[in-house]
């Protein structure tokens, strides 16, 4: 789009919505886990983790988030050295803060304290230049929850088969 148009879109109200570029997307998540609620936070990142997800995706299935003091956390996510980076390279698997607006932290805060609760990572994308993660609110699910979601889905997936 052009400066002109976009310039004439904000007048008239349509706010340009930036490009969404997804990295990196944790599918067990869904199933392993009954997502309650989504919230988007930014990272804090080093230069050479922002230049490294341009190139390589992230490892983010065995991730999870956790609520330290009055910041959000994001553990366990694998960010892949950038070879070209040498000695100013990140370590994979360092501690990430995610920024959230302190209302949202002591809402997640309080929901994360009923029992079975995590904070799950669902993606990691681009978001116009910023790097941005979708943190789901899950409780785990049962052997026999994820039988009967199984089951439930297939049945769904036989409904919308037959109607075509």
């Amino acid at each position: 789009m052009s400066a002109k148009k976009d310039k004439q879109a904000r007048a008239q109200g349509a706010a340009a919505e930036p490009a969404r570029v997804v990295l990196a997307t944790n599918r067990k998540a869904r199933y392993h886990y009954v997502i309650e609620a989504t919230v988007e936070a930014g990272l804090v990142l080093r230069g050479s983790e922002v230049k490294s997800l341009r190139t390589q995706n992230p490892t983010i299935a065995e991730g999870y988030a956790r609520v330290k003091g009055d910041a959000v956390w994001l553990e366990s996510v694998t960010i892949h050295p950038l070879p070209q980076a040498s000695y100013q390279n990140h370590e994979p698997t360092r501690s990430r803060k995610c920024l959230l607006h302190r209302r949202e932290i002591t809402k997640i805060k309080h929901q994360l304290e009923a029992k079975g609760a995590t904070l799950i990572p669902l993606q990691v994308y681009f978001k116009g230049h910023r790097v941005k993660v979708e943190l789901g609110l899950g409780r785990g699910r049962n052997k026999g929850d994820r039988r009967q979601h199984e089951k439930d889905k297939h049945a769904r997936r036989e409904i919308r088969e037959t109607q075509r």
